[in-house]
């Protein structure tokens, strides 16, 4: 049931703007979203496949300089650029790791970048 409903909450959420929670007739059925597990099921991707290179959370620096924090990412690139590379494997000139998320994946993880973001004020400081 989870995974229909996290296949339910990709799909939705494409469509949507992000809030809280998110209500949405789906095959004549109410399906809602809970924003908060998103995010936290990207927390967890990021953590377990980006932080041995990227700075993944809301502070610190990156282990690898070279890497790019994550709470700057969407400032850098194009977040609907970032979803295609995301789910085709990103292929980039420097050392990374080849691999491929699923939309499930995509999804989650770009929700997670979307709560990292660092406003303009913020990284100005």
């Amino acid at each position: 049931m989870r995974r229909i409903l996290m296949v339910a909450s990709a799909l939705l959420l494409a469509a949507c703007a992000l809030t809280s929670v998110v209500g949405a007739q789906v095959g004549g059925a109410g399906v809602e979203i809970d924003l908060d597990a998103l995010v936290e099921d990207g927390r967890v991707i990021a953590e377990a496949g980006c932080a041995r290179c990227h700075g993944v959370g809301e502070f610190g620096e990156s282990p690898n300089s070279a890497a790019p924090l994550f709470r700057t990412l969407l400032s850098r690139y194009r977040a609907d650029v970032l979803e295609e590379e995301l789910v085709n494997g990103i292929r980039v000139a420097h050392p990374m790791p080849e691999f491929q998320f699923s939309p499930q994946g995509v999804d989650a993880l770009m929700a997670y970048l979307r709560s990292v973001q660092e406003s303009p004020t913020t990284a100005a400081q």
